[in-house]
């Protein structure tokens, strides 16, 4: 096979370029502020490897697998409570409840989130992760209601309902993907013919513009600069799809298998980009060209089985993907380094579930389907394990998020914060 060169940092700078200008401590969307997974921050690896992890605190957050967003001293996930979904915002110091903000229905009829390893099932629930801008958060709800809530008071400041004025088509296990937000409007997936695409002025909730006729899946859409255009990559039923993100004018299109479900976000790095999805389907690199008057989508290689992403979306780090592999292996999937330009496997680790892990630094912070916090180098020669410390009770299919030196986690039951660094 032609071997490909990558440009290592290209993710993490074209990426940020699309951000707020928010300060180092913030994580303020699914993901991070970049939807990369990636914290520019660094962990004490010195600390890590002395001493167990210790939460500072523990708060309860029953039901679902909605992440941290975090942002001024505040950190926003979403849980259910009283037959309601609710957007539970916590002080981000002590794990206190602020405020709570009921939306709408937490029924769930087809239990799609009660499956797990033995001892730790159940706990089906709200799956989004809710964005933050300013004094403001967006919450993209199981049932496609997005809510802009004020930030300090959980206010509500406007709404819109996607499946009834936007014609929307919900997928089985209800929405999963998250809002995303770039310069003044906050974009989100799920309306009908002409609108599956949508983007909302953020200040006010008026269509800023609509596009594309798509069935779309769990996975939230990824903003970057891809093939040299900026745009938003949106990962739907036919496969993957690439807009301005100032217009919602489709740019390029590469078509990829579906099955049941689609929930890992795309990773773009330069001209490529990689996608993977679950129930027996695999993952792509695709190079994508749009020098010329027509899109150039070329499919670098394809692997199925073994490079499956459930739900874990990689992270990128000097040409290689670190992430958890394979399909419904609760307790037991690995933790895997795979060489971005060829999909080789340079090593795996089992034992960790299909939970999540991000990258602070050089380090990878993980969370297991069984709640353990396991800190481990990003380094493609071999797997170096610096530290693992049980944290959780609960399952925890959401991902960890960092801040200001301390990542957090919540499961099905509970949260945590657990400083890292010092």
């Amino acid at each position: 096979m032609k071997r490909l060169f990558f440009n290592a940092f290209a993710t993490g700078l074209l990426a940020t370029s699309f951000t707020m200008d928010l300060p180092a401590a913030d994580w303020s969307q699914y993901r991070g502020p970049a939807g990369t997974g990636i914290s520019a921050e660094s962990v004490d690896t010195n600390q890590a490897k002395a001493a167990t992890l210790a939460a500072d605190w523990k708060s309860e957050t029953p039901l679902g697998f909605s992440s941290f967003a975090i942002a001024d001293g505040r950190a926003f996930t979403v849980i259910a409570k009283d037959d309601s979904e609710v957007t539970l915002a916590l002080d981000a110091d002590t794990g206190k409840t602020l405020w709570e903000f009921p939306m709408g229905s937490s029924k769930y009829k087809q239990g799609g989130g009660n499956a797990g390893a033995r001892g730790n099932g159940g706990g089906d629930g709200p799956r989004s992760t809710p964005a933050i801008d300013g004094d403001k958060v967006y919450v993209y709800d199981s049932y496609m209601m997005l809510h802009c809530l004020n930030a300090k008071t959980g206010k509500l400041q406007w709404k819109q309902d996607i499946l009834e004025d936007y014609f929307g088509r919900q997928v089985r296990w209800l929405n999963a993907s998250s809002p995303v937000i770039i310069d003044d409007i906050v974009i989100v997936s799920g309306g009908g013919k002409g609108k599956s695409f949508l983007a909302f002025n953020k200040a006010t909730g008026e269509q800023a513009w609509a596009s594309g006729d798509e069935t779309i899946t769990h996975a939230t859409p990824v903003i970057g600069n891809l093939g040299g255009k900026d745009q938003v990559v949106f990962f739907v039923q036919s496969g993957l799809v690439g807009v301005d993100y100032k217009t919602g004018k489709e740019l390029w299109r590469g078509k990829f298998p579906f099955s049941v479900s689609t929930a890992a976000s795309p990773v773009i790095d330069g001209n490529f980009i990689y996608c993977s999805a679950g129930y027996g389907v695999g993952a792509s690199l695709f190079e994508v060209d749009l020098s010329g008057s027509e899109p150039q989508v070329k499919q670098r290689w394809f692997k199925s089985n073994e490079l499956m992403n459930h739900w874990s979306t990689p992270v990128l780090h000097n040409g290689h993907l670190y992430g958890l592999f394979e399909f419904k292996k609760y307790g037991t999937a690995p933790l895997q380094c795979v060489e971005l330009a060829t999909g080789e496997i340079k090593w795996k680790e089992r034992g960790f579930g299909p939970g999540n892990c991000i990258l602070v630094g050089e380090t990878l912070v993980v969370l297991s389907d069984a709640g353990e916090v396991v800190l481990v180098d990003a380094d493609p020669s071999e797997y170096n394990e610096l530290s693992r410390s049980d944290v959780l009770e609960g399952k925890c299919w959401s991902t960890p998020a960092y801040s200001d030196g301390s990542v957090f986690v919540r499961s099905t039951l509970e949260a945590a914060k657990v400083p890292v660094a010092k």
